[in-house]
């Protein structure tokens, strides 16, 4: 494989996306700030670079996963400066639709191609390689990634322009948070009404109340043995994630005059649990709705 792939942001999405591009044949540059993942990425094959511009000055196809839009657009001047003309950069980040739109136009007035691609079905996604991309950009450049965007996933769809993808996955993530948030609270009326978890599960799952949230990712111990539940809500997908992506869509629905009333709401019951439980999975959410309703942990 002649591509060289620059990969910077190394953390528990990126590394594996990176490893497993590695596994493919690609040769990948990589660079993170934190020692840990600089080893990891050298256990798993990558090349590891002192500096992003570093990466990109080699590299045809520049892919970045980092925190947020303002550490992404801080990033691009200098990772712009260094590429050579025409290098396409894939933004896998989850950031606000107006920076991941501001992050192309940088890109393109480098002379470079750009494309905003987050992704969802979280680390153990990441590691599989299913995850499901959601790319904004020109069909070309669609084109051009794609075959690298299918080796880190099971699904990937070009949703339309620039910042597109970035409107799929807000949007996405805040039907996931208000999902989750609905089931917990028919969970716990359960529970005082007497049902059982195994019982609940068996009826709604086949009902018509099933959801992703209730089938793949269920928020208490049993029915999915997989889901974060049965490993004391380590995530998984992290409160602090969830409470970012749904105050992007927070501030999308406000900007663009939806009457999303649930989706704001939301987002508040993420924000104040995200106060004491950043660190735990977001479908402990169910934690904080049974202790708020005055019961012991079941």
């Amino acid at each position: 494989m002649s591509i060289k792939v620059a990969f910077l942001g190394l953390g528990h999405m990126g590394g594996p996306m990176a490893a497993n591009l590695v596994r493919a044949g690609y040769e990948v540059l990589a660079f993170d700030p934190v020692p840990a993942a600089q080893e990891q990425a050298r256990t798993d094959g990558a090349t590891v670079v002192d500096t992003g511009a570093a990466a990109a000055a080699e590299a045809e196809i520049v892919i970045t996963m980092l925190p947020n839009g303002r550490i992404v657009l801080d990033a691009y001047p200098d990772l712009l400066a260094a590429a050579k003309p025409g290098t396409l950069f894939v933004d896998c980040s989850t950031i606000d639709v107006g920076d991941a739109k501001r992050a192309a136009e940088l890109a393109v007035a480098a002379g470079h191609r750009a494309l905003d691609a987050p992704v969802s079905g979280g680390v153990a996604g990441a590691a599989a390689g299913t995850l499901t991309f959601m790319v904004g950009g020109e069909a070309e450049d669609f084109a051009a990634a794609r075959p690298l965007l299918e080796v880190m996933g099971g699904k990937v769809v070009h949703c339309g322009g620039a910042g597109v993808g970035q409107a799929a996955k807000i949007c996405n993530n805040m039907m996931l948070g208000i999902s989750m948030i609905g089931l917990s609270e028919a969970i716990v009326l359960g529970e005082k009404l007497g049902l059982s978890h195994e019982k609940f599960f068996d009826v709604v799952s086949t009902a018509s109340g099933q959801c992703w949230a209730l089938t793949t990712y269920c928020p208490v111990p049993g029915p999915v043995p997989t889901s974060p539940a049965n490993n004391d809500y380590r995530p998984g997908f992290a409160t602090a994630l969830m409470t970012k992506d749904l105050g992007l869509a927070a501030n999308a629905l406000r900007d663009n005059g939806v009457d999303g009333q649930i989706g704001l709401l939301a987002a508040e019951v993420y924000n104040r649990f995200n106060q004491a439980e950043a660190d735990k999975d977001f479908s402990a959410i169910v934690t904080d709705i049974r202790t708020r309703s005055g019961e012991e942990h079941q």
